[in-house]
């Protein structure tokens, strides 16, 4: 069951249908196979329960503030004014690239437009200040994932809907596992300049003064990260009533800038309709094939698969780090989260892990994945950015990155307390 499973899934993907349309066919595929009822009588009241699901509804909206933060210009003011602060590291304005998406993705909730709005901004300063383009794009793309690692988090909220776990703990736990992988990205880019100085191009010229004036630029970022998650934790705000705080402070502040207008609003509504479609497509369909992988006993089987195996729980763990690794090269990663997570959530569990830190690790597998050819989605974001070059150059670039994510699992899984330290209190 379990290969054949596999298989279709494979054989549909290879074939190029979207993600959302080849898991409903799997779903359908292993009903009709499998199991003893007709399975596809429960899509309507699936797809109905998904979409109205009260948790859900922050989707759309880190998706509509993310798109007000881009149109509004106030995206590209902050990474001007981070350029001021940090560019006199190895490296220059690549620790630009990742300060700004960690700062974005403070407030957006989603890599790929973290990637895509610090892209936008930053891509034409790779000729001006000589940077080495492969290392720079590579900042982009790695840059990007820390979206889905530092809250407010799309797929944390996902992850926590579909195992029943605390949102906010899984908010807290990863606020220190994020700021310490946006310095180990950095770390690495100032090692390779120091190694490689024709790589970190040419300084930019700043002052003290220039730095002191830029510092009002940096305020709104954290302005509506301190509504969204101070409103969690005030006890005044749910995560999704938090997510609506923060669009309409986004628009306050865009309105206060004097940038809303009727083209820009028209380009926000595009945007925001447009990703929302997608996510929630997949997100629907998934819910389906969780259904009928619960009906036809497959998590059962996989649960029972590990224990028949014997492994200890850190064999267990080490065979689904290595699961998800291998399946990141060929999978988007929000399919593959909600495909997969369901099942695997209980094996761990089953082995004594515990569910916040272990959605912190799913979330560092799923930014591994964005960034591992051939189907890194965020390799594909910066390279249609670009108006020339090839995609091996940000794959080539993306690879250091990809070493600092490996370690950075690494380390969660010797010290959990990386994670587990701000959920419990300090304790």
């Amino acid at each position: 069951m379990i290969g054949s499973a596999t298989a279709i899934l494979v054989v549909l993907l290879a074939l190029g249908l979207p993600v959302a349309a080849a898991l409903g066919i799997l779903a359908l595929a292993l009903g009709d196979v499998y199991a003893f009822l007709p399975v596809s009588r429960a899509i309507g009241e699936i797809a109905w329960s998904a979409s109205t699901d009260f948790i859900l509804v922050a989707i759309p909206l880190f998706i509509l503030l993310g798109e007000v933060l881009l149109r509004s210009g106030i995206a590209e003011r902050m990474y001007a004014a981070l350029t001021h602060w940090v560019s006199w590291l190895p490296g220059g304005l690549m620790h630009s690239n990742i300060a700004a998406c960690a700062m974005f993705a403070a407030t957006s909730g989603s890599s790929v437009a973290t990637a895509a709005t610090i892209g936008t901004v930053a891509l034409d300063e790779v000729d001006k200040h000589g940077y080495d383009e492969r290392l720079f794009l590579g900042t982009l793309a790695a840059g990007g994932t820390l979206g889905i690692l530092i809250p407010p988090s799309i797929n944390m909220i996902v992850y926590g809907v579909l195992t029943e776990t605390s949102i906010p703990q899984l908010y807290l736990a990863g606020i220190l596992p994020g700021l310490l992988l946006a310095l180990m990205f950095t770390g690495m880019v100032a090692l390779i300049c120091r190694l490689q100085p024709h790589k970190g191009g040419r300084p930019v010229a700043t002052s003290w003064s220039a730095r002191w004036r830029s510092l009002p630029d940096l305020v709104p970022p954290l302005l509506i990260f301190a509504v969204i998650i101070g409103s969690i934790y005030a006890g005044l705000a749910t995560a999704t009533e938090s997510a609506a705080l923060g669009v309409i402070a986004a628009f306050a502040l865009a309105a206060w800038r004097r940038r809303i207008s009727l083209a820009m609003l028209r380009r926000v509504v595009e945007g925001t309709m447009r990703t929302t479609g997608m996510v929630m497509a997949i997100l629907i369909v998934a819910y389906f094939l969780n259904f009928v992988i619960t009906a036809i006993g497959l998590a059962d089987a996989v649960t029972g698969l590990v224990g028949d195996v014997g492994l200890t729980p850190y064999q267990t763990l080490a065979a689904v780090i290595v699961f998800y690794l291998v399946l990141g090269m060929f999978m988007e990663t929000l399919s593959m989260m909600v495909a997969t997570v369901p099942i695997m959530t209980p094996v761990v569990m089953a082995a004594g892990f515990d569910p916040v830190w272990f959605g912190v690790l799913i979330m560092l597998l799923l930014e591994t994945a964005m960034i591992t050819p051939p189907v890194g989605i965020n390799l594909f974001v910066v390279q249609g950015l670009r108006p020339h070059g090839q995609l091996h150059d940000v794959m080539l670039g993306a690879v250091p990155f990809i070493l600092a994510l490996a370690a950075m699992i690494l380390l969660l899984v010797l010290v959990p307390g990386i994670a587990l330290w701000i959920p419990h209190g300090g304790g």
